[in-house]
C-alpha cells in the first residue's frame, strides 16, 4: 500500500501546518486531500491523504518529532475505504427513484469487491443546481454525476460544462428539457435505470463501457 490517510493533532501555532507539509513532502509523497479545524484548547486536528508514500515508518517518525505534534493516527485512504462516489442531484422525487437503482446495483458489485458509495442531494433552483455541481470539482472520490431533474440549462449546463473540462466525471441525465442534455454522456428516460447504468459506467467489475454508446445516446 502506498496511498494513507494521516489523522494528526497538534498545537493550534502559527508555522505548524508548514512544518507537517515540509516533511511530507521531503518523503516524496503528494497529498491529494486536507481536512483541518481547530477542536477545544487549541489543539488542531489535520486529516491527509496521501499519495505515493515510499516509507510510512519513517514518516511517521519524523512527524512525531515535530514538537507541537501531539498525535499522528494512521488509516488505509479513503479511496480504499469508500471507494468511487456517485453524486445525485436533482428534484426530491428524481433523485430518491435514481438513488434506488444506483444503491441496489452497486450493492451487486460492491459483493463481488467493489467500494462504491452513492451520495445525493434534492435541490430545487437554477442557482442552488449550478453551485452544487461546480463544487463536484472539490469533492474527493466523485467518479459520476446523475442530474435527475424536469427541466434544467443555463447556470446548470455551465456548472456541468465547468466540472467536465476539469475532470475525467461521467455524466448522465434523465431525459428532460433543457440544453444540460447536450452535455451530458448518456441520457436515460427511466431514473431506476439511470442509477443502475451510472454504477455501470464506473465499475471495474462491470462489462458496460459507456464510451462503447457513441455519442449522445438516449434511452
Amino acid at each position: 500500500m502506498s496511498d494513507y490517510t494521516l489523522t494528526i493533532k497538534s498545537d493550534e501555532k502559527k508555522g505548524v501546518l508548514d512544518d507537517i507539509t515540509d516533511v511530507i513532502t521531503n518523503h516524496g509523497a503528494n497529498i491529494s486531500y486536507v481536512h483541518l479545524f481547530v477542536e477545544k484548547q487549541n489543539m488542531g486536528s489535520i486529516n491527509l491523504e496521501l499519495e505515493h508514500v515510499e516509507n510510512i515508518d519513517d514518516l511517521l517518525d519524523d512527524l512525531n518529532a515535530i514538537p507541537e505534534v501531539q498525535s499522528v493516527e494512521l488509516h488505509g485512504s479513503q479511496f480504499d475505504i469508500w471507494g468511487k462516489r456517485i453524486i445525485i442531484v436533482g428534484g426530491g422525487a428524481q433523485v430518491s427513484q435514481v438513488a434506488t437503482g444506483a444503491i441496489t446495483e452497486a450493492d451487486r458489485h460492491n459483493i463481488r469487491g467493489e467500494r462504491i458509495s452513492v451520495d445525493t442531494i434534492p435541490l430545487v433552483g437554477e442557482k442552488n443546481l449550478a453551485e452544487a455541481i461546480e463544487a463536484i470539482s472539490r469533492l474527493p472520490r466523485v467518479s459520476a454525476l446523475v442530474l435527475a431533474g424536469s427541466l434544467m440549462g443555463g447556470e446548470i449546463t455551465e456548472a456541468v460544462k465547468k466540472v467536465k473540462e476539469q475532470s475525467n466525471l461521467t455524466v448522465i441525465c434523465l431525459n428532460m428539457p433543457g440544453s444540460v442534455t447536450k452535455y451530458a454522456d448518456l441520457i436515460i428516460t427511466d431514473p431506476i435505470q439511470a442509477g443502475v447504468l451510472a454504477v455501470m459506467s464506473i465499475a471495474d467489475t462491470a462489462v458496460f463501457n459507456i464510451e462503447r454508446l457513441g455519442d449522445k445516446i438516449k434511452y
